[in-house]
């Protein structure tokens, strides 16, 4: 009852838009997790103080739940764009369709409604994302410690650190946090080898090739101005519009 319940009241949302092009219920979930961001980041500076690895577990997931939301948001925004223009070109149809019909539009859930709803909101994507970026802010935790203590800044000449943190953390951290995030997303759909090898063929080095054009650049900024404590949620930060690439990658290869 409460499930059958539930779905009605998520599909209702499902199928209203805000002035006709955002999707209502992407944009509910967006701000719920721009408000929850906003709380830990004007409580950041105590709760890392006291709990360093869980403050940046719970900031990564949250800004990864952000990144996905927005990557589900643009997907659904061009779909209905897509369905609009396809719409228009059978505008005589449509005309004598919306003048001489009589009938109730279906009601939420009945047969015929998933073919002019938005695609629905994806709770389990979404918690695929933030369970990633969970599970990875240790790792990562770990390896910023390596990089500021085998690379330590100097006030004679920071920029050669710098330029060595990046390059170590490019050519090595980079590859395989690809790895992982694949590996994670493919495993976690309940895909098996095949599906695997096949994301690998298909979206791997494009990826990777894409991460050389962004993060270079976001790192050298990173290590030279960012304090330690402040570096991994200013990657995850910059990080929204990367991971939502990569949600979309990824979403797109399954497709």
């Amino acid at each position: 009852m409460l499930s059958s319940m539930r779905r009605k009241v998520l599909d209702g949302l499902n199928r209203r838009y805000i002035y006709g092009r955002v999707p209502l219920l992407h944009t509910i979930i967006f701000l719920i997790e721009m408000a929850a961001a906003m709380r830990l980041a004007s409580k950041f500076n105590s709760y890392y103080a006291e709990k360093p690895i869980l403050t940046t577990m719970v900031t990564n997931a949250v800004l990864g739940g952000i990144a996905d939301t927005v990557a589900q948001l643009i997907t659904a925004f061009k779909t209905r764009r897509r369905r609009r223009v396809s719409d228009a070109g059978d505008d005589l149809i449509s005309i004598e369709i919306h003048d001489l019909g009589k009938e109730k539009p279906p009601a939420v859930g009945e047969l015929g409604f998933s073919k002019n709803s938005p695609p629905p909101f994806d709770f389990e994507r979404l918690t695929r994302f933030m369970s990633y970026g969970f599970l990875m802010a240790p790792v990562q935790f770990q390896w910023f410690r390596f990089l500021s203590t085998t690379f330590p800044l100097t006030k004679k000449n920071p920029t050669v650190p710098v330029l060595k943190r990046v390059i170590v953390d490019q050519l090595m951290f980079a590859p395989i946090g690809l790895v992982c995030f694949f590996s994670f997303m493919t495993i976690a759909e309940g895909g098996g080898k095949r599906a695997l090898l096949r994301k690998f063929q298909d979206v791997y080095l494009p990826t990777l090739k894409a991460n050389f054009i962004l993060w270079p650049a976001v790192q050298i900024l990173n290590f030279r101005v960012v304090p330690i404590q402040f570096q991994i949620p200013f990657v995850s930060t910059i990080g929204i519009a990367w991971t939502a690439y990569l949600s979309l990658t990824n979403s797109s290869e399954d497709e």
